[in-house]
């Protein structure tokens, strides 16, 4: 809680953007104005104004990055909610009307083909969000992030009183790593239970996004949503029949192997059935994982960590601890989940989480390290923001933070575990990495179906959950509790606040894996392509920021089939 903006330090001075601008419209509008109006004369002067724009945009990407970070730290204080509100509902839009005009403006210009191979990326990304925008959809776009916002305040408000204390649904989870199985049912169905009681609220909500995301759709031209979202969000370099090739590859190559450890745990915890109370259990018995007691335990050890994997990496998270860049712990109020945002001005990284004092706290302040070291290089890269930033491809920029969460467990001996604990931690993250290649490939596909099907009501949408869930699922058994099974989708933040943002884990994933395989053999060749490859930023297309770091680019059945012989060897390997 002791994070305050204004404490961060001011590096970089502005060229174009008034120092004493307020964040009103009226301020704004006028910087939108001078930069409409300007005449442009020649490739130079097209490229000076697309740097002052890309400050502008930086600018306005802080502001909002406050203003989010505040409502997501504290989704209980009024203040907090109501700027963001304030922000979503009354100057996003105008901003986005007025950056319509903008890009009009440069896809018009006749000084396009002149400029630097540097903008090249950048200018295909323009050209996708001129197919893709409508004045008209900028009303309906203002009502999904206010439902988003009231999912957020849905999930946050989750507590149950468990032992005398009130808890988060995150900080019940670690109870579901406890070895008596009594107590992990009782904790699970006091989390679930709750979930429960907002299953109407959370359908409803689902139900409204769905719509308003297909009018989006519809108005700019499009058939459904899917085709929509592939040009909104840039991805020129694959389609939709190509993550239909990633789900069967995951059925054919992954499912069989996250049944069979499923079935060696069955085994090995005689429990006859698994339910879902034992999925995070040790399987020989032994007690939970504990790495560290307190936050300052987290963040140090994490230090440490860093520092075995590259003293550059290293700096940057000193940084970002010392400036108080980081809010880890887990508290009533909090919104859900974790990630990184980005202080575009200051080129500072800023990461949210919510630790409970488990292994996955570990990996997951490591996996979003690794999205902090990709804007600490893209900054000592001078990159502008237009090749930073919002612009990073998501399928890439989750290579950065995967890789750093796999490669992180080589250096766990020591720091957080001695040998034994160290080699139980790095088994459960290679079976944690064969559950979210299925995880994932039931996300996208569910994903395809519901924006195929848009006019749907809940009761078919519980069943294409469940046909879905049937394809990639484990062995657990929810019977006698199918209504957790129904809803478990409700607790995939993703499905509400970005929607078809979820096949980039699985790209990303193969990525990940190969840098991970590299590391294994040559560890100081490996990071630096890491580094050279994020420096990179939006810069390039997909496949040549995977082939900077040293990897091959594809997510079909001969990179899966490839990642589930490396899974499988690892689970030898620390089994």
């Amino acid at each position: 809680m002791a994070f305050d903006y204004e404490k961060l330090p001011k590096e970089f001075k502005r060229e174009y953007v008034p120092v004493g601008i307020r964040f009103d419209w009226d301020d704004i509008s006028k910087v939108f104005d001078e930069l409409s109006s300007r005449v442009i004369a020649g490739p130079s002067g097209l490229e000076r104004w697309i740097l002052d724009w890309s400050e502008f945009d930086a600018y306005l990407y802080e502001q909002r990055a406050i203003r989010y970070i505040n409502s997501t730290r504290q989704t209980d204080n009024p203040e907090f909610t109501k700027a963001y509100e304030d922000y979503v509902e009354g100057i996003e839009p105008k901003i986005k009307v007025a950056s319509f005009g903008l890009l009009k403006k440069y896809v018009a210009s006749q000084f396009r083909e002149a400029l630097p191979p540097s903008h090249a990326a950048d200018d295909r990304r323009r050209e996708a969000a001129v197919r893709t925008f409508r004045v008209e959809n900028v009303e309906l776009e203002k009502q999904d992030s206010a439902l988003s916002q009231k999912y957020q305040r849905t999930m946050g408000g989750m507590t149950v009183e468990y032992r005398g204390q009130e808890r988060t649904l995150q900080q019940m989870a670690k109870f579901l790593e406890e070895t008596d199985r009594g107590v992990r049912e009782e904790a699970w169905r006091l989390a679930n239970g709750r979930a429960a009681r907002d299953r109407g609220v959370l359908d409803d909500l689902y139900t409204r996004m769905v719509e308003l995301r297909d009018d989006v759709a519809k108005n700019a031209g499009y058939d459904n949503f899917e085709d929509y979202t592939f040009v909104k969000k840039c991805r020129f370099d694959y389609t939709p029949a190509d993550c239909v090739s990633f789900h069967e590859a995951v059925e054919e190559h992954i499912v069989p192997l996250s049944r069979e450890i499923d079935r060696v745990r069955e085994e090995k915890m005689g429990v006859g059935t698994l339910r879902p109370w034992d999925l995070n259990v040790d399987p020989d018995g032994l007690a939970p994982l504990s790495p560290f007691t307190d936050i300052d335990g987290l963040v140090a050890g994490a230090k440490k960590v860093v520092a075995g994997v590259d003293a550059e990496l290293s700096g940057y998270f000193d940084t970002m601890a010392r400036l108080e860049l980081l809010d880890l712990d887990s508290r009533k109020g909090k919104a859900p989940g974790g990630y990184q945002d980005e202080f575009a001005e200051k080129r500072l990284p800023f990461i949210f989480m919510n630790a409970a004092k488990r292994d996955g706290d570990v990996r997951t302040l490591l996996h979003e390290a690794g999205h902090s070291f990709h804007t600490f290089l893209m900054r000592k890269g001078g990159l502008p923001f237009f090749n930073a930033g919002e612009s990073l491809p998501l399928e890439f920029a989750e290579v950065a933070s995967m890789s750093m969460e796999v490669i992180s467990g080589e250096h766990y001996r020591g720091v957080f575990y001695d040998e034994e604990e160290a080699r139980r931690s790095n088994w459960w993250e290679a079976a944690g990495n064969i559950k979210l290649f299925a995880w994932v490939a039931t996300i996208d596909s569910f994903q395809h179906w519901v924006y195929n099907h848009p006019r749907h009501s809940p009761e078919e949408r519980t069943a294409a959950w469940l046909a879905t869930l049937d394809r990639f699922c484990g062995r657990e058994s929810y019977e006698g509790i199918e209504e957790a099974r129904e809803c478990r989708w409700q607790r995939q933040l993703h499905l509400y606040e970005a929607p078809f943002y979820y096949i980039e884990y699985g790209i990303a994933l193969t990525g990940a894996l190969g840098v991970w395989a590299r590391y294994r053999k040559d560890r100081r060749d490996a990071i630096e392509a890491y580094k050279r490859a994020l420096s990179l930023g939006a810069s390039k297309p997909l496949p040549e920021l995977f082939e900077a770091a040293g990897v091959e680019w594809g997510f079909g059945a001969r990179a899966v089939s490839r990642c589930a012989d490396e899974l499988r060897s690892a689970i030898r390997e620390y089994g």
